[in-house]
């Protein structure tokens, strides 16, 4: 029986010197001729999860943008390579800020998340690794950018933005993991609101299912901070829940 392959989709490894760390990038490519431009592109963290539903959602509705707004784009998964145990703690690794006495929620006690800290390298991986190897290869619009990240690497989108607003034009976290640290991202909104003076060409687009709980207010509050100072929607997935909402609102996202 023959395998199925992804039409219009490449794969690679880099081995990054900023994480020390192997990661397993895809990247799918319109099939049709880049505008003088260059294409917009979408990255994806959680690639191994993500990939192939943002790469189909950008597909079908890059066929008729006067209607869905989303153009023919490159998308890049950003996954963890490994196997699925190592990939995980890994993961958490990545997109968690550095905390020196960090306290676990009641709910994660007693579970091997790994360690906490390395969004700095991580970051640093984005920014003089991957996306220098992608505008080397690839047709982009470097002045059209969007980062999108689920959970945790929806805490890592936030806190991308508060600390390199410049590297992307769209920020997509989904469910954002707000509460990493005691909820040490809001005083880094506030500081990032206050800091700002320049961001009339960034969008944010934040949104959580309806069942999600504290990460609802959680979500609500960021809004209520941010929105008067960057250009910020906000959507409640109605009965939709932590895993659900992905394939819910990935769409919606997209075309913001």
């Amino acid at each position: 029986m023959d395998k199925v392959l992804l039409e219009n989709t490449e794969h690679f490894q880099i081995d990054s010197e900023h994480t020390n760390y192997l990661y397993d990038i895809k990247v799918s490519i319109p099939n049709v001729e880049p505008p003088k431009e260059g294409f917009p592109v979408y990255y994806v963290l959680d690639g191994n999860w993500y990939f192939q539903l943002a790469r189909d959602v950008v597909k079908l509705q890059s066929k008729n943008p006067l209607k869905t707004r989303i153009s023919p784009s490159i998308v890049v998964g950003i996954g963890h390579a490994g196997k699925e145990e190592d990939a995980r703690k890994r993961r958490f690794f990545d997109f968690t800020p550095k905390a020196e006495a960090y306290i676990y929620p009641k709910r994660l006690k007693g579970k091997d998340l790994g360690e906490h800290g390395g969004s700095e390298k991580f970051l640093a991986f984005l920014k003089d690794e991957l996306m220098p190897n992608v505008h080397k290869h690839y047709p982009v619009n470097q002045q059209n950018q969007a980062l999108f990240g689920h959970s945790l690497s929806g805490l890592f989108v936030l806190w991308t933005l508060f600390k390199q607003p410049a590297l992307f034009s769209c920020y997509l976290p989904i469910s954002p993991s707000v509460w990493w640290n005691e909820y040490e991202l809001y005083k880094e909104a506030e500081n990032f609101v206050r800091l700002q003076t320049n961001l009339q060409h960034k969008k944010l687009f934040i949104s959580v299912g309806s069942k999600e709980g504290f990460m609802c207010e959680d979500a609500k509050h960021l809004y209520r901070v941010l929105h008067e100072s960057i250009d910020t929607e906000i959507f409640i997935a109605q009965d939709e829940n932590h895993a659900s909402v992905v394939p819910t609102v990935l769409s919606r996202a997209f075309r913001y």
